[in-house]
């Protein structure tokens, strides 16, 4: 089972932004969280940041994984691109999110790619990407 993990826009500056939006772990502690959880459920992990659209969709069509999880951070509410990449490549996706956008601002309360996903994960922190690696784990189980 090969997951491909995809963190969007700022994600980066994880543990130094906003820590009571996004807390204070690291974008590299977040990282070897998920390698390390992926290695106990016998699943391979390849993950990726970026601040460019146009690298999230390369990597959303030419990638090899068996099940996506994508955090398109402010990219969520704004690209046609990403949602039209994940539904062209027709593989499971799970979008997950660090902060509640739902007790957000206004003009993030709609997500142009929960549509074409299986689920979304939003508001529990690092936690999501943890639970979203065990959705997957189960999803490709069955």
């Amino acid at each position: 089972m090969k997951i491909l993990v995809l963190h969007g826009p700022n994600l980066n500056l994880l543990g130094n932004r906003e820590i009571e939006q996004y807390g204070s772990v690291s974008l590299d502690e977040l990282n070897k969280q998920i390698y390390r959880l992926a290695q106990e459920l016998g699943m391979m992990a390849e993950i990726i940041q970026s601040n460019s659209e146009g690298e999230l969709v390369n990597a959303i069509q030419e990638r090899e994984y068996d099940f996506l999880i994508i955090n398109p951070a402010a990219y969520t509410h704004t690209s046609i691109a990403i949602r039209d990449a994940l539904s062209a490549v027709g593989k499971p996706a799970i979008e997950v999110h660090i902060s509640n956008i739902y007790k957000r601002e206004e003009f993030r309360h709609k997500s142009l790619v929960s549509e074409v996903v299986k689920g979304q994960i939003s508001g529990l922190g690092t936690d999501g990407y943890l639970l979203a690696l065990r959705a997957a784990h189960n999803i490709l189980s069955k």
